[in-house]
């Protein structure tokens, strides 16, 4: 582990904190579930507005609550399998949040880096390694595992204190996790986007960017 942080270990969401994927995912939901119009646009905002959550809980809660239907164990299986072939190219080839690849970088030469995502984990590798992105972090962690879980883990292996760890994420699930395995938590609204957060007192700040984030964190700390 990195000696004499001056920084906060720092654990990073995925998909829209680092890489603008965001638009991905949602645009797979809307064509994994084209076989059901009527359906379609309330399974594209419950992906949307619950963000965080992996795709396995979200596929099981379409089907029990906006389809309303049975879901086989073979169905379920090729939706996940599918979901996955849509989405794999266009997040390999997302843009960079700004400044997302100088943030890592940076604060990878002067604290511990980590990842939790709810991607799953194997696919979460494949992506890392064919971006070249596996080397800034100290641990990396994706779907199935519960994110307060892996946040929790961190702690422990880190040997680092709530207050001086702090997670960025840019849905409400980060938010909870982040509340619920106690560390402080920053959040990230894409320019032009919705402050889900605004009514969260407990955020510690919400930033556009890494850039930003960056500039925040030496604020605090240089």
């Amino acid at each position: 582990m990195s000696l004499n942080r001056k920084f906060p270990i720092l654990i990073l969401d995925f998909d829209g904190v680092i890489l603008e994927s965001v638009d991905v995912k949602t645009e797979a939901f809307r064509q994994l579930f084209s076989f059901s119009p009527d359906n379609v646009d309330k399974v594209v905002s419950f992906h949307v507005e619950n963000g965080g959550m992996s795709r396995f809980d979200k596929i099981r809660y379409i089907y029990d609550n906006i389809l309303c239907k049975s879901l086989h164990h073979d169905k379920y299986e090729y939706l996940c399998n599918r979901f996955s072939e849509l989405v794999l190219n266009g997040v390999l080839t997302s843009n960079y949040v700004n400044g997302g690849k100088e943030f890592l970088e940076f604060f990878s030469k002067c604290t511990s880096l980590f990842l939790v995502s709810a991607t799953p984990i194997s696919e979460l590798m494949h992506i890392l390694t064919q971006r070249g992105l596996l080397d800034y972090f100290e641990g990396i962690y994706g779907a199935p595992r519960p994110k307060t879980e892996c946040i929790e883990e961190i702690l422990c292996l880190s040997e680092c204190s709530e207050k001086d760890s702090i997670f960025v994420g840019d849905a409400l699930n980060d938010y909870n996790a982040a509340k619920m395995a106690g560390v402080r938590f920053i959040g990230r609204v894409k320019p032009g986007g919705i402050n889900i957060f605004k009514d969260k007192g407990d955020v510690e700040t919400v930033v556009p960017d890494l850039e930003e984030l960056k500039k925040y964190l030496e604020g605090l700390y240089c």
